[in-house]
C-alpha cells in the first residue's frame, strides 16, 4: 500500500481553511432565517477554532487521505432549531445548502488566487489549486444524504419519517466509512471534483 503522507497533511491544512467559511455559512443563513442559536453558541464567527471538530477536521481526514483514495472530513456541526427557522424544514434545507454552496464559492476564489500567483509563487499556486479540488470535493461529499452530513438535512426537508432518519443516523458513521473507503464512491467524487476544478480554471481569463 502506497501511503500519501504529503497529500494527507495538505488535505488537513486545507480542510482547516475550508471548514471555517463552510460552518460560518450555515450559521449566517440560520441567523438570517430567524434562529439565533448559532450566534448564542459562538458560531457566527470566522475564527477557525470555533468550527473545528478534532475527529472530523483532523484525525479522520488525515487517515482516509493516507490510506485510501477517498476523503472523509467535516467541521463541528452548527446546531439550529427548526422551530425558529422561517420556513421550518424548508428553512433547514437552505441552511444545509449554505455549507456546500460556500465550498463552491471558495473554490472559485482559490482558483483566481492560484492563477494570479502561478508565476511568482508556483508552489503556493499548486497548493491553492489543490484547495480548489478539495473544496469541490467537500461540496460533493457533504451532499451525500447520510447523517451528519448536510445532504441528510434534505431528507428531513423531504419529510422522510423521523424514525427512518434516526435509524440511518445511527449507522451514519459506518456508512460513510464503507462508501469512501471500500466502494468507488470516493473515487467518483474525486473525479467529479477534478473535472469541476478544470471547468473553473478554464473559465478564468
Amino acid at each position: 500500500m502506497h501511503l500519501q503522507f504529503q497529500e494527507a497533511i495538505l488535505n488537513v491544512l486545507l480542510l482547516w481553511l475550508l471548514t471555517t467559511p463552510h460552518e460560518f455559512a450555515h450559521a449566517w443563513v440560520a441567523t438570517r432565517l430567524g434562529d439565533d442559536t448559532p450566534r448564542l453558541q459562538g458560531r457566527l464567527t470566522l475564527n477557525p477554532l470555533a468550527h473545528v471538530d478534532w475527529l472530523g477536521t483532523t484525525i479522520l481526514p488525515f487517515l482516509t487521505s493516507l490510506l485510501s483514495g477517498g476523503f472523509i472530513g467535516w467541521g463541528k456541526p452548527v446546531y439550529t432549531q427548526t422551530s425558529k427557522l422561517r420556513g421550518g424544514l424548508n428553512g433547514l434545507a437552505l441552511v444545509a445548502l449554505a455549507g456546500p454552496g460556500s465550498n463552491i464559492v471558495m473554490a472559485v476564489i482559490l482558483a483566481i488566487l492560484a492563477v494570479a500567483t502561478l508565476r511568482p509563487l508556483p508552489a503556493f499556486a499548486g497548493f491553492l489549486a489543490q484547495g480548489v479540488r478539495l473544496s469541490l470535493y467537500l461540496a460533493i461529499f457533504n451532499m451525500l444524504p447520510v447523517p451528519p452530513l448536510d445532504g441528510s438535512k434534505l431528507l428531513l426537508a423531504a419529510r422522510i419519517p423521523p424514525a427512518i432518519y434516526n435509524e440511518i443516523a445511527r449507522a451514519g458513521f459506518m456508512i460513510l466509512i464503507v462508501l469512501v473507503s471500500i466502494t468507488n464512491v470516493g473515487h467518483y467524487m474525486s473525479l467529479w471534483a477534478y473535472e469541476g476544478a478544470r471547468a473553473i480554471f478554464a473559465a478564468i481569463p
